[in-house]
């Protein structure tokens, strides 16, 4: 393990300049990729089946608050914040259920779909800075070479080649994983998505079907209309 270590840093040294740009592209692949990770399958992740299976229990049964109280004493992912969203508003009818879980999803969709767009811009980023390290490095190479000992230009320019190709490994090095992680988050993305709009829409149908054994919340009426 430490000559892999030794053998990394070694690289790294010999590639220049041209390695520490990368470096830092890596350091931002890293910091978006457990980030996101930890939102899209741990913060934000919920059992659709499970949760929509104790839902419609309550729905079913025609108790609202019931469903409304299994939502709130379920994880705020936003699967389930757009459910309840709905779900509150079941009393002013069925419009006003489509739009607060429209509202509700235009909310909760920025929270699972930042930042991930950026680990594809990262990966082009880091195969160019790899690709521009390699030509700085042959430009000085090249240069060293007009002005060496012509017994020596031939060691000097295989060695220089070599040191230049550092830049562009280690920017393909980034640019690979960074770009097979962006398709796996871009997908998972694209699942809580797609599960948000498609339990939203089955909630609502059936919130309708069963309109009319919902118990709804007792009307308050007014004082002065008790009065008369």
């Amino acid at each position: 393990m430490g000559d892999l270590f030794g053998s990394m840093f070694k690289a790294f040294d010999l590639g220049g300049i041209g390695m520490y740009p990368i470096a830092v592209s890596l350091v931002f692949a890293i910091s978006i990729v457990v980030e996101r990770v930890y939102v899209l399958f741990f913060l934000s992740s919920v059992d659709k089946e499970a949760f929509l299976r104790g839902l419609k229990k309550h729905i079913y049964a025609g108790d609202l608050d019931k469903a409304i109280s299994y939502c709130a004493g379920q994880k705020r992912a936003p699967l389930v914040s757009v459910i309840k969203a709905g779900l509150i508003n079941v009393p002013k009818g069925e419009q006003d259920v489509q739009a607060a879980m429209d509202e509700a999803t235009l909310r909760e969709s920025p929270k699972i779909e930042k930042r991930t767009g950026y680990l594809a811009m990262i990966s082009n980023i880091a195969t160019l800075l790899g690709l521009l390290g390699t030509i700085i490095g042959l430009i000085h190479c090249f240069g060293a070479v007009a002005n060496a000992n012509p017994a020596d230009k031939a060691s000097i320019l295989s060695q220089g080649i070599s040191e230049a190709m550092y830049c562009t490994a280690f920017g393909l090095s980034v640019a690979i994983p960074a770009l097979v992680l962006y398709s796996v988050l871009q997908g998972r993305t694209q699942t809580m998505v797609d599960d948000i709009n498609e339990s939203a829409v089955g909630v609502l149908n059936l919130i309708v079907a069963n309109k009319d054994k919902m118990k709804m919340p007792a009307l308050q009426v007014p004082v002065e209309e008790a009065a008369e």
